[in-house]
């Protein structure tokens, strides 16, 4: 079976061709960092107009490069939610579209659910049930998947997801964005010990995450050395007036990194005994980081880390869940689908 798969929940245009839930393949991406680093963070309304502009051609280009036809593809798949509700609406639209004018059938997928799904494009498929910690700039989430795709949500974030404490502390810091990357990179060189960041705990019997009081207490670290409020720019330019030593960067990136990988790996570990899975899945763009995979690996050397061009948003994750969606015969009339930002199920 070949799906043709869409992703466009953020700032990613993505399509491939997917055969079996398991062979990728064509994986096309076209990224929108660039055009969103000079704001800071992703501008929606930009991103919506972006996918306007390359949605079809790279539909096109993920069909030659599977060396497909219409006629080879079986089904389409695309991301229904959650995101941002004007990229969603052009992949959703794109999709009812072909689906309808090619006679193909359609299956609308949850993008979060997806991240898990994503490590069945691997050489170590999980097995149900899984547990499957998706960590990114939108959702912080352990989850547990059944074979029937059913899933129960163990714990997470009650504020800022991982990715978007990342995002927000890199600029603190006056690092680029994406921040996850940045503040990795920088990390190498800094020492973890040397500021002490608080991580929250909520209860022992809690497996939710909390970020804000982190990002805080950086911001509280930052003040406090430079003298400086970031938190109040200078309103006519809105520019970091402040200056930190290349050094006490890196031993803040450092500890904060330190920070978040502790909530995450405690988290999981606890989630893992406590549950008994047959596989744990780490996927998401945070999933990529060097530190997260280490300590996990650590802790629970079972964890299968989705691949890191898997991790991040695409196409390919969408088509291995929309393929275990169609052995369950869950497809849907394209006059029935429709965008959901804050979309919770299947």
């Amino acid at each position: 079976m070949k799906i043709l798969a869409i992703e466009s929940s953020c700032d990613e245009t993505a399509a491939a061709v997917i055969k079996n839930g398991s062979a990728i393949l064509s994986n096309v991406i076209n990224s929108q960092v660039e055009i969103h680093a000079q704001y800071g963070g992703v501008v929606p309304e930009v991103a919506a107009r972006s996918h306007i502009e390359v949605m079809i051609p790279v539909i096109e280009q993920a069909l030659n490069d599977a060396s497909c036809s219409w006629s080879d593809i079986d089904a389409i798949a695309v991301t229904k939610g959650p995101g941002l509700i004007g990229s969603l609406l052009i992949g959703v639209l794109t999709a009812k579209t072909l689906a309808a004018t090619k006679n193909k059938p359609l299956i609308g997928v949850n993008h979060i659910y997806a991240h898990g799904f994503a490590a069945f494009l691997t050489d170590n498929s999980p097995q149900f049930p899984f547990l499957a910690l998706t960590v990114s700039g939108g959702h912080t989430t352990l989850s547990l998947y059944q074979e029937n795709l059913s899933r129960e949500v163990l714990g997470e974030t009650l504020d800022d997801a991982a990715g978007e404490a990342f995002d927000k502390v890199a600029k603190l810091l006056g690092l680029p964005y994406p921040g996850g990357p940045a503040i990795g990179k920088v990390a190498e060189s800094g020492d973890a010990n040397a500021y002490k960041f608080p991580v929250a705990k909520l209860g022992k019997d809690s497996l939710d995450f909390s970020f804000s009081g982190l990002k805080t207490a950086v911001l509280r670290q930052v003040q406090e050395i430079t003298g400086f409020n970031p938190g109040a720019l200078d309103a006519q330019n809105s520019q970091k007036t402040y200056h930190l030593d290349e050094q006490i960067v890196a031993d803040i990136a450092a500890s904060f990194q330190k920070a978040v990988v502790i909530a995450l790996v405690t988290n999981t570990q606890k989630a893992w005994l406590r549950h008994n899975p047959k596989s744990l899945v780490v996927g998401g763009g945070v999933a990529c980081n060097t530190e997260l995979r280490s300590q996990m690996h650590r802790v629970l050397p079972e964890a299968i880390f989705v691949p890191p061009v898997l991790c991040t948003d695409n196409a390919a994750m969408i088509g291995a869940l929309a393929f275990q969606m169609a052995q369950n015969d869950i497809y849907i009339k394209p006059d029935e689908l429709t965008a959901d930002s804050s979309l919770e199920v299947i």
